[in-house]
């Protein structure tokens, strides 16, 4: 009796053991099954962020290509996008990073909303603005062709106050002489006979003009960019200009002919530049000239 009692015994607790081998063999299934699906859960969800961060910094793209006003806060907002996306994928993905990324997310997506609603809001008020700035200019078209009816019926008192302020410098003229013994000049082209440079030009008769002395400050500048000369030196507003010579004319409101020369010797071969200044040293002459 004692015996057959011990066997009941010993099998209740084989079969006893055996169902907490399988329940235990059961819940690390449970466990393992749970952990892979989390695994793949949590994967899934990093690559879904991922995307959605590249997305969003390709927005940002666009709005940056608008060449709007809030382009410097919209590069600062994609730069920490591109940030985050760098931590996202070089994260392992478990479940405490991911939470503290969409989080992160999150906040910078409502960031963004911000800019893309005020980003609107300018482009509205840029349409608006432009709107404004058409019937604008309107008006002030309106005002301009009035103006222009003003200039044309003043068109000849402005014509005869531009006359008398400028005198016109005409025909200036340089060539290369050789000068013999007996005074004669020849004409040469040939810089090693040339011994004088002549210049020449006409002040036209302007019977508006004031009469009086007026002063032409002349500039030759050989094919070394060297100034010929006198090489004297004026200001000329904020700057300086270096003149071979000057010219004083008494003008009486009739032409002028003005015949100067340059002496010099070793004139060089190549291109010469000439300029002539008047008093406010203002261009009103140039020409050029060449020497073999």
């Amino acid at each position: 009796m004692e015996s057959n009692s011990n066997n009941s015994g010993l099998k209740a607790a084989v079969v006893v053991l055996a169902l907490l081998l399988l329940a235990s063999i059961g819940y690390i299934y449970k466990i393992t099954s749970d952990s892979k699906k989390e695994v793949t859960e949590l994967t899934s969800e990093k690559d879904t962020l991922a995307e959605e961060l590249k997305a969003k910094i390709a927005e940002y793209d666009l709005m940056i290509a608008d060449n709007t006003a809030l382009k410097d806060e919209i590069q600062a907002e994609q730069a920490k996008m591109v940030a985050l996306l760098e931590q996202v994928e070089k994260s392992r993905g478990d479940a405490a990073a991911m939470a503290k990324y969409k989080g992160a997310y999150l906040k910078l997506k409502g960031e963004m909303d911000n800019l893309v609603a005020e980003n609107k809001l300018l482009k509205e008020q840029n349409v608006t603005l432009t709107s404004s700035l058409d019937s604008t200019k309107v008006v002030l078209d309106d005002a301009k062709k009035f103006n222009d009816t003003l200039l044309v019926q003043n068109e000849g008192l402005t014509k005869t106050v531009d006359k008398g302020s400028k005198l016109a410098v005409l025909n200036l003229k340089v060539f290369a002489v050789k000068q013999k013994s007996s005074g004669k000049q020849i004409e040469t082209d040939k810089a090693g006979r040339a011994d004088k440079l002549k210049v020449s030009f006409l002040i036209a008769e302007n019977q508006i003009a004031k009469t009086g002395s007026r002063e032409y400050y002349v500039q030759i500048i050989d094919s070394k960019n060297n100034i010929l000369g006198e090489k004297k030196t004026i200001p000329a507003g904020d700057k300086t200009l270096t003149y071979s010579f000057i010219s004083t004319v008494k003008y009486e409101n009739k032409t002028v002919q003005v015949d100067e020369e340059v002496t010099g010797k070793d004139f060089a071969a190549g291109t010469y530049f000439v300029n002539v200044f008047d008093k406010n040293s203002e261009l009103v002459s140039k020409t050029s000239f060449t020497l073999r």
